[in-house]
């Protein structure tokens, strides 16, 4: 008999699950196959213990579980003895007649996760106000705050401002005295994505609209 024969059946059945689970998540997840009647491990996968198949599950008594459960728990929070989070799934498998066969569990290792969140909430901190004074020359960088701005408030890139869009970050760079610049028209335009004679005739818009609203 080989060594695939002789293991148990339910190993045997629910294996490919198991290893599909655990390459798809590794190394970062550690897939468990429990036996509910003896309370011992079948068989896992990517262990990230010693223990092994034999071992005890120590899964305490499927008949206290919620009976309007969906035979899958979680996920659920666990810790190991060295302090790693985990992230964990549990699902009875029942075999032909309903009753529990196996338990499958997966758990999760979630220190990659955390660490990988720290590093991003790092980044994403709120910086200190800008240095205004170093940035008062460079009309560039004031034209590009004016329009990223406008970009996040208004949740469109500039590809797809409409005609009141930018209309509105004109008044905007208008205010910030970028038009006071000279030969500025270009490079608002190109930052604009439109044709400088449209950028005239937007300008021209905005100039009669402001007069009509003056007493």
């Amino acid at each position: 008999m080989s060594a695939s024969e002789d293991r148990d059946p339910r190993v045997r059945a629910w294996a490919p699950v198991c290893q599909a689970v655990a390459a798809l998540l590794s190394p970062y997840a550690e897939v468990v196959l429990h036996d509910p009647a003896t309370d011992r491990v079948l068989e896992i996968w990517n262990p990230m213990t010693p223990r092994g198949p034999g071992d005890p599950s120590l899964l305490g008594e499927l008949d206290q579980l919620d009976p309007s459960g969906t035979d899958v728990y979680g996920p659920y929070e666990k810790l190991l003895a060295d302090g790693r989070r985990l992230s964990s799934v549990s699902a009875i498998l029942r075999d032909v007649d309903g009753k529990p066969s196996a338990v499958l569990c997966v758990n999760l290792n979630r220190t990659p996760l955390e660490q990988a969140a720290a590093v991003l909430s790092a980044f994403a901190a709120p910086t200190q106000p800008r240095p205004e004074p170093l940035f008062e020359q460079d009309w560039t960088e004031r034209l590009h705050h004016v329009i990223g701005a406008y970009v996040r408030e208004s949740g469109r890139p500039v590809e797809r401002f409409t005609r009141q869009d930018r209309l509105a970050v004109i008044g905007r760079l208008k205010e910030a005295r970028i038009f006071a610049v000279r030969r500025a028209a270009p490079v608002v335009a190109g930052a604009l994505r439109v044709s400088r004679s449209s950028l005239y005739a937007l300008l021209a818009e905005l100039r009669a609209s402001r007069a009509e609203e003056q007493p």
